[in-house]
């Protein structure tokens, strides 16, 4: 059941992510120069404050930066690989840019790939050895397991500022 939300989840994600722009271009409504990731930003987290009930400000300042504590967690665990695997399912092949640089627009969201899913990607790209496959499948997979380790408390110190309710609605809208 996680499994296929997870990948629900990720399978919106991608096509948002990489239709919108192309879509908002044809129409002639899109400016990739226009885009800002910080304004997009401040609408998810009053998204979020609007659906969890908070109306004080006072209580907002001790939910809002765990709750972007989770989401940053959560955008660096990706669903459930690197998100240059989002990138290759949906035929980008994993480049984002030169030097490791995000390209603007949508892919502001995405985390730069770190050193083990590059080395990865590099010993499968190379049709490395086995060994050498192994190893750096290794190193990526302690990575991965850190990284959820994080969005698991991350999740934790969430929790314990939310209500019943509260939780409850966090669990439907994929914080926790």
């Amino acid at each position: 059941m996680k499994l296929r939300s997870l990948l629900a989840i990720a399978g919106v994600f991608g096509v948002v992510m990489f239709s919108a722009p192309n879509v908002l271009a044809q129409a002639g409504n899109f400016d990739p120069g226009s885009f800002d990731p910080a304004q997009i930003q401040k609408r998810i987290m009053d998204g979020y404050r609007e659906q969890l009930g908070i109306s004080n400000d006072d209580e907002w300042k001790i939910f809002e930066p765990r709750i972007q504590k989770v989401l940053d967690a959560r955008r660096e665990v990706g669903f459930g690989g690197g998100m240059g695997g989002m990138a290759r399912l949906f035929g980008r092949g994993g480049q984002r840019g030169g030097a490791g640089q995000r390209p603007g627009g949508f892919g502001a969201f995405m985390p730069t790939p770190g050193p083990e899913e590059e080395a990865l990607q590099k010993a499968i790209d190379s049709k490395a050895p086995n060994a050498e496959l192994k190893a750096a499948l290794a190193k990526f997979v302690e990575s991965r397991n850190q990284k959820q380790a994080k969005l698991e408390k991350a999740q934790a110190d969430l929790r314990q500022v939310l209500s019943v309710r509260q939780e409850a609605i966090a669990t439907l809208l994929g914080l926790l």
